[in-house]
């Protein structure tokens, strides 16, 4: 894949990089009240997460994370505490203003595609970018480049959602998420819903936007999927129970990369 518009990563005196934090939390906490009764999902997390890290969060069910994956994104706010992206504080954003910057500095990949079936894939893309660049000329060119990337061709670009298998369903919803250029791709178990081909390729090109610079945060709960992260943060009851470093996916690693995070989780009880 050529290197498109991902994160960057900064540089600092003449010949070394060094990664900017590009989510940083502070004592971040989230409380639901059910019933007369109050659950907290998260408790006084602090964390940072470096710009091109892929950060794949882990835990049982219950435990938080698409909760705090939610609050990274700005997609809910937390009940205490502070998220920073890219320096800026989006606790302190209302409503309309955090709609205005995930729009701009998020992309967003779920187990469901969310895919408007009565509009092409190319449409699809287009809707998205549209609400950020007018320019549809340009924006047509970048998404025509994208979906070649990830391999749909031109061939499936006028089929609707409906025509399209679950693997290739996903991979337009990636192109929609990365049209804007988002400083994060935010993905909640994104092979979820796919059988073991699909998953594959849905995970390669999420590897290859990864080491074109693309920062990603993502929850899973499959040991095969989780593989491809950088880094690893297991969550127990609202906190960060562990955190495990496996650097950068090269193929040909994954029975090395299985057997670290196979020791990792079950010293996590998972």
């Amino acid at each position: 894949m050529q290197r498109t518009t991902y994160g960057a990563i900064r540089r600092q005196g003449n010949d070394r990089f060094v990664p900017n934090k590009i989510l940083r939390t502070e004592k971040l906490c989230k409380t639901f009240s059910t019933g007369g009764n109050q659950q907290h999902v998260l408790k006084n997390l602090d964390l940072d997460i470096l710009e091109g890290d892929f950060t794949v969060i882990m835990g049982s069910s219950g435990s938080g994370k698409s909760t705090l994956l939610y609050a990274l994104s700005g997609m809910d706010k937390p009940t205490l505490g502070e998220v920073y992206f890219d320096g800026r504080n989006i606790t302190r954003y209302t409503e309309d203003q955090l709609a205005v910057f995930r729009r701009t500095h998020c992309g967003f990949v779920f187990q469901q595609t969310h895919l408007l079936d009565h509009m092409s894939l190319m449409d699809n893309v287009l809707a998205s970018g549209l609400l950020v660049n007018r320019n549809r000329r340009a924006l047509t060119a970048k998404a025509e480049q994208l979906l070649t990337q990830v391999g749909l061709p031109a061939s499936s670009w006028g089929k609707f959602p409906s025509q399209l298998s679950g693997g290739e369903a996903q991979r337009a919803g990636m192109v929609r998420a990365c049209i804007n250029n988002p400083l994060v791709l935010f993905a909640d178990e994104p092979t979820g819903a796919l059988n073991s081909a699909s998953g594959d390729s849905v995970l390669d090109v999420m590897t290859r936007m990864n080491r074109d610079g693309q920062s990603i945060v993502m929850v899973t709960h499959d040991l095969k999927t989780a593989l491809r992260g950088s880094r690893i943060l297991y969550l127990r009851d609202g906190t960060i129970y562990g955190d495990l470093t496996l650097g950068a996916f090269q193929d040909g690693q994954e029975e090395g990369r299985r057997e670290r995070l196979n020791e990792f989780l079950a010293e996590m009880g998972w």
